[in-house]
């Protein structure tokens, strides 16, 4: 039984980009990497139906990101206030 083969996003984007520069067909690009024509398609038509969420949204960093700078932040605060306090309490 076949294992199923996984390609990497970057892998995935460079194969889409190349579809939709039009330079060669569906056909020869899928030779060349060793890929369906149907299955560069489906990619072409996920990346295309997902770029208008790039321009919506702009350039910034995901939730998670965001999340861990403001906790970094939180952690570089308590930090300062416990410093603060041991030099009151003289410990």
């Amino acid at each position: 039984m076949k294992k199923r083969k996984t390609y990497s996003a970057g892998f995935k984007t460079k194969v889409v980009l190349e579809a939709l520069q039009e330079r060669e067909t569906i056909q020869e690009i899928g030779k060349k990497y060793d890929i369906h024509p149907n299955q560069i398609s489906t990619w072409k038509s996920q990346f295309l139906s997902n770029a208008s969420e790039i321009f919506e949204k702009g350039i910034s960093k995901n939730d998670d990101e965001k999340e861990k700078d403001e906790l970094f932040k939180k952690v570089g605060q308590l930090q300062i206030e416990n410093d603060f306090l041991k030099k009151v309490l003289g410990k």
